[in-house]
């Protein structure tokens, strides 16, 4: 059963990452940032002993980045002047798992300065953090996105489930994405596992409708 997880999460998150990107390669960064899985991996480890959520938390946000521009972690970004950020959104302000990333991320920058995308650490950070109670990796993550420049909460909308969608809307939503409602009921399994810390309303909603 664990097995048959592992698979399913593994085809939903392959489905999610492969937009915005150029070339994946698994080997994208063997000479210029070879340490990469190891550190994303160390510090994963280290963040899930103190919260068993995170990998539920890192699934959520990585969903969440891929379906507004796609996989270029523009849900990251901080606001710049008046225009607010994804993540002041009303649907991303639930998201946790923000302080890992950025912990990650500086941890890095000192090994291999402006070389590793954010949105690759949030794809590697996200498998590492399902995977950390399997004691291995459950699917492998090709690298090589691209960052995003842009990130605007106006854009959330229509690209997000609403906390009123109904089923149908829901699958048209994925649909949409290029995903079906097998990769739904993957998700909301993923959100019913863990104990996740967002909008329980949304959370008990989103799951019942599949259910």
């Amino acid at each position: 059963m664990k097995m048959r997880a592992g698979y399913s999460i593994f085809l939903l998150i392959l489905s999610l990452t492969v937009c915005n990107a150029g070339k994946l390669s698994n080997s994208f960064y063997k000479n210029t940032c070879p340490q990469v899985e190891k550190i994303v991996r160390e510090i994963i480890q280290i963040h899930t002993r103190n919260n068993p959520s995170l990998g539920a938390q890192l699934i959520r946000m990585q969903f969440h980045d891929c379906f507004v521009r796609g996989c270029d972690a523009s849900v990251l970004l901080d606001t710049v002047n008046n225009s607010k950020a994804e993540k002041e959104a009303m649907p991303n302000q639930s998201l946790g798992g923000f302080d890992v990333i950025d912990d990650i991320k500086a941890t890095i920058e000192r090994v291999c300065p402006k070389v590793v995308s954010c949105a690759d650490i949030l794809a590697l950070a996200a498998r590492d953090a399902i995977s950390a109670p399997f004691k291995k990796s459950m699917w492998s993550v090709q690298l090589g996105r691209r960052d995003g420049r842009v990130s605007l909460a106006t854009e959330i909308n229509g690209n997000l489930p609403s906390l009123f969608a109904n089923f149908t809307s829901l699958v048209q939503l994925f649909k949409e994405k290029g995903l079906n409602v097998n990769d739904l009921v993957v998700l909301s399994s993923i959100i019913s596992s863990y104990t996740l810390t967002f909008n329980t309303c949304l959370s008990h909603r989103f799951t019942a409708l599949i259910h």
